[in-house]
């Protein structure tokens, strides 16, 4: 795996900080569908409701793939699991 790096000097030319980056970069993967909801939201540092408000008030759709459907079923299985 490779990681990215973003010299501060683009950051500052953008005029943005490194997590509205990486929040920018979660939001165009999730829409080219590149990414699930849960991988994105957590590429943008967010819990998955955060980053689904993030998405609406940009006006882009929610959609769910099956890939989606599987992350939202294994974390209510880790809530059940972790309840007990």
């Amino acid at each position: 795996m490779t990681d990215l790096v973003i010299p501060g000097a683009v950051l500052e030319s953008a005029r943005m900080s490194a997590l509205e980056l990486r929040r920018d970069v979660a939001s165009m993967l999730y829409r080219r569908e590149r990414l699930t909801l849960a991988q994105a939201a957590r590429l943008a540092e967010m819990d998955r409701m955060q980053f689904q408000h993030v998405l609406a008030s940009q006006g882009h759709a929610i959609h769910f793939s099956e890939r989606d459907v599987d992350d939202e079923a294994d974390a209510a299985r880790d809530l059940l699991s972790d309840a007990t």
